[in-house]
């Protein structure tokens, strides 16, 4: 088993002291017998050692209904999807940086006639100055131009696709009658967290809280949005509402 897994014979032996993991046989010799159950329990421990849970609530988590489980992974994957993107953004800021210093970034860089060509025909800067005004003493704002500023148009594509994905999916459940409250919509919702906070500014449950109300309020937002599907507007505000509004943040 230790051979077969990296673990150690101790941590072995430590896991089956502790009722985290019991052979289910013993030899005549006294040797413990692992069964292939065993190795799947084993993966699970790893599974939720890596993932930081300490080591006295993981007999908990594996002894609790698959369902509940199933619940604590996927709040785990959304928290490390998160992190995922912003250590991608912030490798691709460095690289970014460094293409500068090298000289060669700069003739890559997208003008705003590139930008609307991207995003079919929206031109971000006819609310540059309204923006700025409301905005433009915030760290948010600030991040958010430092990044933008630098965008190649293959940043540009790969933003657009991402939103296109996430789009896509608050559709599938908006046409399958998936109520903007159910798990599955408040799943998206942090995706799409994820993306504002991987391609824009690093965005709290409260700042999406506050764009899930403008994009019902402001008609401007509402009209393009809606252009993927009229009610899609109101319908990923509320789904978004609820996922900030479950969070502790």
């Amino acid at each position: 088993m230790a051979a077969l897994t990296g673990v150690s014979v101790r941590l072995l032996h430590h896991y089956d002291e502790i009722g985290l993991l019991r052979p289910a046989e013993r030899s005549d010799g006294n040797y413990r017998l692992y069964t292939p159950h065993d190795l799947a329990r084993l993966r699970r421990v790893l599974t939720w050692r890596a993932l930081g849970v300490p080591l006295a609530q993981v007999a908990g988590v594996l002894d609790a209904p698959p369902e509940l489980e199933r619940e604590a992974l996927r709040a785990h994957a959304a928290r490390l999807q998160d992190s995922l993107r912003r250590a991608e953004h912030t490798l691709r800021e460095v690289q970014a940086r460094l293409d500068a210093l090298d000289s060669r970034a700069e003739e890559t860089i997208m003008n705003i006639e590139d930008v609307k060509a991207v995003f079919d025909g929206f031109d971000p800067a006819q609310y540059e100055d309204e923006a700025r005004e409301r905005w433009g003493d915030t760290d948010a704002y600030q991040q958010s131009a430092a990044r933008t500023a630098r965008y190649t148009k293959a940043d540009w594509e790969r933003v657009r696709a991402e939103m296109d994905g996430i789009t896509a999916e608050y559709l599938t459940l908006m046409d399958g009658g998936v109520p903007a409250s159910d798990e599955r919509a408040q799943a998206v919702a942090a995706r799409h967290r994820a993306h504002i906070s991987g391609a824009y500014y690093d965005a709290s449950a409260a700042m999406m809280r506050g764009l899930a109300q403008m994009w019902v309020a402001d008609e401007r937002f509402t009209k393009n949005i809606d252009r993927a599907r009229p009610g899609l507007a109101a319908y990923q505000s509320a789904a978004v509402t609820a996922w900030a509004d479950a969070q502790q943040e």
